[in-house]
């Protein structure tokens, strides 16, 4: 039986479920064998450090690891140039190294780079302003920068004086001869910045540990799948693993996000997949790179997926490469799961749920497991603690919404520099706060309710935001909505939508949320917007911004 570490009644409690697939793969001597110190539990095989880990991809050779446009790196090339740059890389084991990139080749191989040398990656937000990254990257106290020569040039406009590394100046060859650090791990590997929901930014410390066991725990989902589609058919999982074509993929999240930087680069790099670089999203663009470079995965927000299915050719291209589409930062729509079964019928769909602080995710469910309940955001990993929170920190029962509190080794050490941030948030038991309101079932699915903060509170009652955007994604023709507060004199705050659509009326939707659930739920108000909503560097739907605009779109200015 399968474990999940559920708090209930201030006791640790394992909850079980039944997964002989996770249960063989898991087991002592296997390559993800957990074993137990106290109520912690962890990979006993798991390397000491990332760059251990992803040494294990120079095996790859000659096979295809990244292609930027008309370029394509080999996984000989990527370690090459690794290796190169890490030689001429003059930082001491510790030291900051920040990354100010847009997603390149360089980037990926820069990072590489840095966790070679012992160094900690500060991954800069390459789509901010000039004065915003280096406000981020001093606070670091880098020694050098590496950056594309756009960066650079922001940083230098904004009063940058510190060392600067250009991409065009990598070296491509360098013989790799001095003795390189070996670090612990707990040791520094990352530092990622994330606003949350109070819109400060802060750097999230996460150590080799963190983000070796993130990586393991995916690649260790990844293995369930194919083990029980091994079982079902009575075929090896190793025949499987043969006579499959290479692993392949689109890069659609920034690499500085913890989205880009697990999934989108170092999980595939690992597995020894394909990275296909996009510049820009484009959902021509993405059928088209689809259909000739044989992507076999896909993970977008839903908004992507919508792109590609209202506002690209996807009848005319040739999807049958795709084996696997999901949905990261943010739930999926219903109406849009429905509509990319049908478009993509042979593709396993899934889901997921993690944050930066906790080195990616902390749920997934794919394929059958995922349909069986695709309300959810994935079923809780391996090696993964949750609690449930009420108002006055009570643990709740299962399928009781409250906070989403979580523990184990992905877990961040800390805010950089920010002891008071990390106490909020981080208790001395290795407890952090996800700020997320959702609850577990019985069988370890996770559903998410809403971001605490977003919750609205209107004449005494609490409003889910997600809960009505969900049932607003029901009706046909809407592409995205959001769902906040805006304050009113008699109800503290009141609930208002935006949502683009075409053939939707106020009062329609008004009507569905008061019938789909409580009338107390309904918006007071619905404004139709005909541009894509704003959003932020994570491709989550930017509600700061809608909320500062609300005056002007709603005509109440």
């Amino acid at each position: 039986m399968c474990e999940l570490g559920i708090k209930r009644g201030g006791f640790q409690r394992s909850m079980t479920y039944a997964n002989p697939a996770l249960d063989s793969l898991t087991a002592s001597g296997t390559p993800f064998e957990i074993a137990r110190e106290g109520d912690a539990r962890f990979f006993r095989n798991a390397p000491t450090s990332l760059n251990d880990l992803m040494e294990s991809a120079r095996r790859h050779g000659a096979a295809t690891a990244i292609v930027e446009g008309d370029v394509r790196y080999s996984f000989a090339d990527v370690f090459a140039r690794r290796d190169a740059l890490a030689a001429t890389l003059d930082v001491a084991a510790g030291q900051r190294v920040a990354i100010a990139m847009r997603n390149t080749a360089s980037w990926m191989i820069g990072f590489l780079a840095i966790i070679r040398v012992g160094a900690v990656a500060v991954l800069a937000n390459s789509r901010a302003a000039g004065g915003e990254m280096r406000a981020a990257i001093e606070e670091c106290d880098v020694a050098v920068v590496l950056a594309d020569d756009a960066r650079a040039a922001a940083l230098r406009a904004a009063g940058y004086v510190g060392r600067i590394i250009e991409a065009k100046d990598f070296p491509t060859s360098a013989d790799l001869t001095r003795p390189m650090p070996a670090p612990a791990s707990d040791d520094p590997a990352a530092i990622l910045f994330t606003s949350g929901t109070t819109g400060r930014v802060k750097g999230a410390v996460l150590s080799h540990k963190n983000l070796v066991t993130g990586l393991m725990c995916v690649q260790l989902a990844g293995m369930v799948v194919l083990k029980s589609i091994a079982e079902k058919y009575d075929v090896p999982v190793e025949t499987i693993m043969a006579r499959a074509p290479q692993a392949a993929s689109i890069l659609v999240f920034p690499l500085f996000h913890i989205s880009g930087l697990g999934s989108g680069f170092l999980s595939q790099l690992l597995a020894g997949g394909k990275i296909v670089i996009m510049r820009r999203w484009d959902p021509e663009e993405a059928l088209h790179l689809i259909q000739s470079e044989k992507v076999t995965m896909l993970t977008a927000v839903p908004t992507m997926l919508w792109d590609m299915l209202h506002r690209a050719n996807i009848g005319t291209a040739d999807l049958s490469s795709l084996t696997a589409v999901s949905s990261g930062g943010q739930g999926l729509p219903l109406n849009l799961l429905d509509a990319v079964r049908k478009a993509i019928p042979g593709a396993f769909l899934g889901s997921g749920f993690g944050l930066t602080e906790t080195a990616g995710a902390v749920a997934m469910s794919t394929g059958p497991d995922f349909l069986r309940k695709p309300a959810s955001s994935g079923r809780v990993l391996a090696l993964t603690d949750i609690r449930i929170l009420g108002a006055a920190d009570e643990i709740l029962a299962p399928g009781m919404p409250g906070e989403i509190v979580v523990r184990g080794p992905m877990v961040m050490k800390e805010y950089w520099n920010r002891p008071e941030e990390t106490a909020q948030v981080l208790d001395k038991d290795g407890w952090f706060r996800t700020g997320d309101i959702g609850y577990v079932d019985d069988e370890g699915y996770i559903f998410i309710v809403d971001r605490k903060k977003d919750m609205v509170i209107s004449g005494g009652e609490n409003i889910y935001c997600a809960e009505v955007e969900r049932a607003i994604t029901q009706l046909p023709d809407v592409s995205e909505v959001a769902a906040f507060g805006v304050p009113d004199e008699r109800l503290g705050e009141r609930l208002v939508v935006v949502l683009t659509s075409g053939s939707l009326t106020e009062s329609g939707v008004q009507d569905h949320v008061a019938t789909s659930l409580a009338p107390y739920k309904s918006p007071t108000q619905v404004v139709f917007s005909r541009d894509p909503l704003p959003r932020n560097s994570a491709g989550k739907i930017d509600k700061n911004k809608l909320r500062a605009a609300w005056p002007a779109i709603s005509g109440e200015s």
